[in-house]
Order: C-alpha cells, then structure tokens, then sequence
C-alpha cells in the first residue's frame, strides 16, 4: 500500500536463464510442462528414446530446476547448488539431486547459452526502441478491470517472461509468473485483451 492506496508490482523480462531452461528442454525431449509450447528456432530431441524410468527421473529432475529458475525465492534448493561447467552463471543444480540431468544438458551448453542471449538482446532492443510501451499496456488492462468491476485494484506482483515461443498466448508457469509469446506481446490489441483475464485474476 503506498499512502494508504493499493498498489501493483510488474516485472517484465526475456530472462536469459529462463531461455536456457526451456531450450534445455527441448533438447532433451522433456515433455514438461505439457501446456508450454516449444521454443522456435530449436531443434527437437533426436537421441534413442530413453526407457521410461531415466524419462521419468529425467523429467522430476528438470521440474525441479525449472522452478527453481522461474520462481527461485518461492522455490529454493534444500541442497547447496553447484554450477554446470559450460553455462557460466546460468545453470545451478541441487547438489546430488540432479545427476540425470546434469548428464543430459552437458552437450548443449554453449547453444544453450547463445540461443538465450541472442534472444534476450532481441527483447531488449525492442523494449529500447519502444520506451514506455510496456508500462501502459499493463496500466491499461488494470483500469479496464477497475471499470468492470467498480473498485481499486488490489496490490499484486505479476512476472512476466516474454518468450520465442511457437504458439500465440499465455501461460502460467509459476504462482506469480507468467509465459507471453513474443509476438502476441507485441500485438497490443490481442496482447490487452489476453492479459486481461490474468490482471482479473490477481487484482
């Protein structure tokens, strides 16, 4: 509350270790999460299927450093963290807790990493070449839901990564975060009315 007013928190962002995550994912056939669509520009798991027990280990073992990546004060390690050789700062990993998947992403490290940062540069040089953009879009959607439902808003803290995903919309992938495709983000009369219903459902 600021001077006894609610009060709203948007953080918008393309986070490079968010990028990495997903790229991670992609190349090493992890179906999780189902509802996310793939990344564009990136190559599918070409590998031997694995059985479906290393799958499954595989696959608990990138949830858990996924959400340690979106949300990573709702989500911390109950382990030390150790760094991947090959990603810089980008990738920790729960000590002991990850083997599986410290083994699968090592090959992928460098593409991983320049995938993430080319597509971050992206984003900034069009948040740069559009100053001001992304505040009103937000500030807008919150006084059209003010108009509807004939109060103040109440304080919220939203996040928002803007990916290059391959299909338009919105997904949650955390309590406080969203996943906006690139090109819906940048269409704002579609970009207004699909924030709309997560503004709604906080505020």
């Amino acid at each position: 509350m600021t001077g006894g007013q609610p009060e709203w928190v948007i953080r918008e962002d393309a986070a490079i270790p968010v990028l990495v995550a997903l790229y991670l994912r992609q190349v090493c056939g992890i179906r999780a999460p189902d509802e996310v669509p793939p990344l564009r520009r990136v190559p599918a798991f070409d590998g031997i299927p694995r059985p479906e027990d290393d799958q499954s280990l595989l696959e608990r073992e990138w949830r858990e450093f996924w959400a340690m990546t979106v949300e990573p004060l709702a989500h911390p390690s109950p382990v030390p963290l150790e760094l991947v050789d090959g990603f810089d700062d980008l990738v920790a990993l729960p000590t002991g807790r990850a083997d599986a998947l410290r083994e699968a992403i090592a090959p992928h490290a460098s593409t991983a990493v320049e995938f993430a940062r080319l597509a971050h540069t992206r984003y900034s040089g069009e948040q740069t070449a559009r100053p001001g953009v992304s505040y009103r879009a937000y500030a807008s959607a919150i006084a059209e839901h003010e108009r509807r439902v004939g109060r103040r808003a109440h304080s919220f803290e939203l996040n928002v990564q803007v990916l290059p995903l391959a299909q338009r919309g919105v997904w949650w992938i955390g309590s406080l975060t969203v996943a906006v495709t690139d090109g819906l983000r940048s269409d704002v009369v579609a970009f207004d009315t699909a924030i709309h219903p997560i503004i709604a459902e906080l505020a």
